[in-house]
Order: C-alpha cells, then sequence, then structure tokens
C-alpha cells in the first residue's frame, strides 16, 4: 500500500516519501521491472542519461495503467555535457528516448567544480524548463557553495538536491541546510554498504522491535530525517516492502540512534563532490 506522505519543495514541486532508483535496470528486463515498480505504487522514477536507461524508464510508463500525470520521471546530466549547448541537445535527446512529452524532474548529475561549467549547465536547465522540456529542475551532489553559485548567478533555487546518504553517511549538516532552503533531499545509495549496514547491530536491534526487515527499517529513518529515498528493487515482493517504509514510524531514540551510525570515512565510494569528478 502506498504511503500518502509527501514531500513539498520551496516552489512547489512535490514528491512523494519514497521513490525508485532503476541503476543497472536496461532493456526489455528494466522496462519490465520498472513497470512492476509502477503497479506497485512507486510514482517516483530515478533514471539518468550515465545509466543508459531513459528508454527503459519511458516504456514503462507509456505502458502503466497509472496516470501519466501521476508519475515523475527524472533524469540526469552527466558532466561531459555541461557546456550551454551541449546540455540543452542532451535534455532534449533525454526527452526523444523516453518518448515522453517532457522529463519531469531534470537534475545535474555532479558540480565538476575543477571543471567549472556547472553554472553554465544550471542555467541550460532553466532554459530547458523555460521551454517545457522539463518540468522541475533540480541538481545532484551539489555542496552548499554549489548551491549558492547557481542560484546567485540566475535568481533560479534547484527544487532538489540528490546527494549519498545513509545511516553510515547521515548528511545532517547538509541535511538542515536543505531544509532551510525548502530543497528537497533525495537520497542515493540509501542502503550504503548494504552488506555491512544491515547487519549492525543496531539496525538489527531496531528492526526486530518493530518486526520489519532492516531494509525497511533504514528506509523509515531516511522518512524519519526527511530524505527521500531511492533503493532500487527487482523483486516484486521487495518493491512492496521498501514502499512500505514510510509506513513504519520510528520514535526520536531509534532515529538518533541510527543516525548515531554515522562515520567519518561513510562515503560508499570516496566520492567527495569536493574533488570527485563524474563525466
Amino acid at each position: 500500500m502506498t504511503s500518502a506522505l509527501t514531500r513539498t519543495s520551496h516552489d512547489g514541486l512535490t514528491l512523494p516519501a519514497i521513490g525508485f532508483g532503476t541503476y543497472q535496470l536496461r532493456g526489455q528486463a528494466g522496462a519490465r521491472t520498472v513497470g512492476t515498480a509502477l503497479a506497485n505504487g512507486y510514482t517516483l522514477l530515478d533514471s539518468a542519461v550515465g545509466y543508459e536507461n531513459e528508454g527503459a524508464v519511458g516504456r514503462a510508463v507509456r505502458e502503466t495503467n497509472v496516470p501519466r500525470d501521476q508519475v515523475v520521471v527524472t533524469s540526469k546530466l552527466p558532466g561531459r555535457h555541461h557546456a550551454h549547448d551541449d546540455a540543452l541537445a542532451t535534455i532534449e535527446e533525454s526527452v526523444y528516448r523516453t518518448g515522453l512529452e517532457r522529463v519531469d524532474l531534470y537534475l545535474i548529475h555532479w558540480p565538476n567544480p575543477r571543471i567549472g561549467k556547472y553554472v553554465e549547465a544550471w542555467e541550460a536547465l532553466v532554459e530547458a524548463r523555460e521551454r517545457g522540456l522539463v518540468g522541475a529542475i533540480g541538481v545532484s551532489n551539489f555542496l552548499p557553495e554549489h548551491l549558492e553559485a547557481v542560484e546567485r548567478a540566475t535568481g533560479v533555487r534547484p527544487s532538489v538536491n540528490q546527494i549519498e546518504l545513509h545511516p553510515y553517511f547521515p548528511q545532517t549538516e547538509l541535511l538542515a541546510h536543505h531544509r532551510a532552503l525548502g530543497i528537497l533531499t533525495e537520497a542515493w545509495s540509501p542502503l550504503g554498504r548494504a552488506s555491512e549496514m544491515l547487519h549492525d547491530p543496531v539496525i538489527g536491534e531496531i528492526a526486530e522491535a518493530h518486526a520489519a526487515s532492516p531494509v525497511r527499517t533504514v528506509l523509515a529513518w531516511h522518512v524519519a530525517v526527511g530524505a527521500i529515498p531511492l533503493p532500487k528493487a527487482s523483486s516484486p515482493e521487495r518493491q512492496r516492502d521498501n514502499l512500505a517504509a514510510p509506513d513504519l514510524v520510528l520514535d526520536e531514540d531509534e532515529v538518533a540512534r541510527i543516525t548515531a551510525l554515522g562515520r567519518p570515512d561513510g562515503r560508499t565510494a570516496n566520492q567527495d563532490p569536493a574533488v570527485y569528478e563524474e563525466l
């Protein structure tokens, strides 16, 4: 059963409390999996040019019985296409690949600050929104200084910042910064180093107290701290279990105990946006 809980940004973008990650879901099999997710109640789909699956996601959306205006299709601009005209052409190609009339939410995937064209890319996203190619616009993996730079240059604040966030890397300061600005926080890699994290004794104890799986417990923690997790799941059973996470309510102590699991080296792959670059 889909939770009715939603999040709304400073500019009125409303997203569900949990979305569906599509990384590595490609081709016919990927389209079927995304279609199953839609049938199970997911309405927020996360894709990217770099995932090479915009076509599969678009096909699933075109073939589902879920009304088009209830589905939020997301894609992301790769670093190699940050130059203004190149960014616009890439966004156009994203729309063409999905076979939809527009992409509902478009993000800059990484700031790549050494290259220094992320403001130019943001200007292209603003123009793409004005042209109706995309609905809402946002960013991914941006630090506060990157958020400030794009807003200062254009007067347009991102609706969303999608960041790495999980109990071993809880990003409490950046979450608070987003909240103050009305920016929605989406969480990629919401289960972190899953094989390790899901066996953490603290998470296991809290999960047992709620007769829930460790995965569902971690996703419920995301909801409690105000993040929108984007887990991927291929099986219908796992999809439904993940989607039910917002219905699991953790108390303040449980949330604090899970947040306290944060580590200085908690990133899954040491991808610090201040220096990391992805083209």
